[in-house]
């Protein structure tokens, strides 16, 4: 007699063969009998359909037809089983009737990119990067996966997404990123077999961000020239440290009078106040270590600069200024100095880098004093240049002529 074991769905079953009949018992997950039962070895394969009336032809292994083709009733339903071997035939009883293994369990999408989001992103970012994240997440990725299980989520759910985003290519992107952390997270945690987000067949395609226009030579003249007509001395302290130095808005708003270095003529940029929630500051570090530096310092800005104590602000005081402090001195500024245009303080950075690069033509300068890590990004984003077409043609006709 020869007996074999095997497992299915939440039990098992063993099959005892003996001569010309075999035993099947099959057992549940707590080792109680459910079925016990005795069955005839089929006979010979030419004589084996004798006893089967309008049995379905049945194709087996390389062509030949199965050896084994019997009926069994379960909940009162007539069932076909067509099996090469006993061990095949017992497999798939014991199917019919303990149903197929249970699936996997399945993680909601929205639920798992939270709690990524608040175990392993959350602390370990700045206060702005969250608030990005947050408006990405409520933004696009939720709705485009809402109902989703992570391990449903295919190329043409996130295709989709991008297709359906009214919005630039740099949004895109940065929904990409984002998108990506998660589900590379899924990927570790063996939700995901392979990340889709990998494939070459994502297109991601949009308008372009509008680069940072630059001021005039003539408007950065004239508001200059115009600084001592600024009420506040606050906002006169402000305008001159913004339009004459390659600093970003956050970097002048960290100064304190520590960093002012009257006697060496230097302006060290150590720290940045940035509004994360569009309003309340928060002192934090430079964007980047290169941010960190120390520039020279103008000499147009000295007779507007009246020091304090090391540790105040230079700009603010005791405390840096609000979103809507800044927001309200730069409309002052505007309407004291009788300027045309709204004064935007990212415009006077990109300015004073591409007047600086036009004057010394010294790129690894111009990176030094914008605080970037390369000077690729210098070039692509803040140069800009001054001149035109005509200035180019002269340019060459110089170098030809005789």
């Amino acid at each position: 007699m020869k007996s074999t074991v095997s497992n299915i769905g939440q039990g098992e079953y063993r099959t005892k063969v003996s001569g010309p009949y075999f035993k099947l018992d099959l057992y549940n997950n707590t080792g109680d009998v459910v079925l016990s039962q005795w069955l005839e070895q089929p006979p010979h394969l030419d004589n084996s359909t004798q006893r089967m009336d309008c049995m379905p032809f049945q194709q087996g292994v390389e062509g030949m037809a199965t050896k084994i083709n019997r009926t069994v009733t379960i909940a009162g339903v007539k069932r076909w089983i067509h099996a090469n071997t006993e061990q095949e035939y017992a497999d798939k009883l014991a199917k019919l009737i303990c149903g197929e293994p249970q699936g996997r369990e399945k993680h909601l999408f929205s639920e798992y990119a939270i709690n990524w989001f608040e175990t392993y992103s959350k602390p370990n970012i700045s206060t702005a990067t969250e608030q990005l994240y947050k408006r990405l997440f409520m933004c696009h990725i939720m709705p485009a996966f809402e109902g989703l299980n992570v391990e449903d989520i295919r190329l043409d759910n996130i295709q989709r997404m991008f297709n359906s985003m009214d919005t630039s290519k740099e949004t895109k992107y940065k929904v990409k990123r984002l998108l990506n952390q998660v589900l590379k997270s899924a990927v570790d945690d063996e939700y995901l077999v392979k990340n889709p987000l990998k494939s070459d067949r994502i297109k991601i395609t949009g308008t372009e961000s509008t680069t940072t226009a630059v001021y005039s030579v003539e408007q950065m003249q004239y508001l200059v020239q115009h600084i001592g007509d600024i009420k506040q001395p606050l906002d006169r302290t402000y305008m001159a440290l913004q339009a004459l130095h390659p600093l970003r808005l956050e970097e002048v708003l960290g100064l304190k009078w520590s960093d002012i270095d009257l006697e060496h003529m230097t302006l060290s940029v150590n720290r940045a106040v940035t509004h994360p929630t569009r309003n309340q500051p928060e002192v934090k570090d430079t964007k980047t270590k290169s941010s960190v530096r120390t520039i020279g310092l103008s000499q147009l800005t000295v007779s507007y600069l009246t020091p304090g104590k090391a540790d105040e602000f230079v700009v603010g005081g005791n405390s840096p200024l609000s979103y809507t402090q800044v927001r309200r001195m730069c409309e002052r500024i505007q309407k004291d100095t009788g300027f045309t245009e709204k004064i935007t303080p990212k415009r006077f950075r990109t300015t004073v880098l591409t007047d600086l690069y036009d004057k010394t033509r010294d790129i690894k300068l111009v990176q030094a004093a914008a605080g970037h890590t390369t000077a690729d990004m210098t070039l692509k984003h803040y140069v800009k240049g001054r001149g035109n077409v005509v200035q180019s043609a002269a340019a060459v006709d110089s170098v030809y002529m005789a």
